[in-house]
This record gives C-alpha cells, structure tokens and sequence, in this order.
C-alpha cells in the first residue's frame, strides 16, 4: 500500500505533508505533490496534516479521484 494525493491538492500544494515524512518521499510537481510508492513506508504520517484531505491510502482514494492513483504511478515508472 501506498498513499495518493488527489485532485484538493492542485492549485493549493501546502507543503505540511512534506515537512512531516520521515523518508521523504513526498515530490513536487508543476500542479500538486506526488508521493513515491517505492519510497513510501506507509507510516500515515501525510495524511493528517493534509490542510484539503487530499492524501488517502491508494486502496481508499475516492471513485471520483481514482484516476489520480494512475497519475501518481506513471509520473515515477
């Protein structure tokens, strides 16, 4: 499992879940973050600190924002 950061990120990019990852493994993009699968330790530490909700777990990422579980793994292959 693996963390995705939705569509609530873009056009705001707070960088709160950036300075709380232990690995850092949270990347900026030109639009929002995006956060590495293969770098990610799943500690959750992301997700609370997100001002927007935007980060959920890549199996709870809501129907409407699924497309972006796709985005975050073609932007690191």
């Amino acid at each position: 499992m693996t963390y995705i950061i939705t569509e609530p990120c873009i056009g705001t990019k707070d960088a709160s879940c950036v300075e709380v990852c232990p690995v850092d493994c949270i990347y900026e993009t030109e639009d929002q973050y995006l956060i590495h699968p293969d770098e990610c330790i799943d500690c959750g530490a992301c997700e609370p600190e997100c001002p927007v909700q935007a980060i959920f777990p890549d199996t709870d990422v809501p129907e409407e924002w699924t497309n972006y579980i796709e985005k975050n793994t073609n932007y690191f292959s």
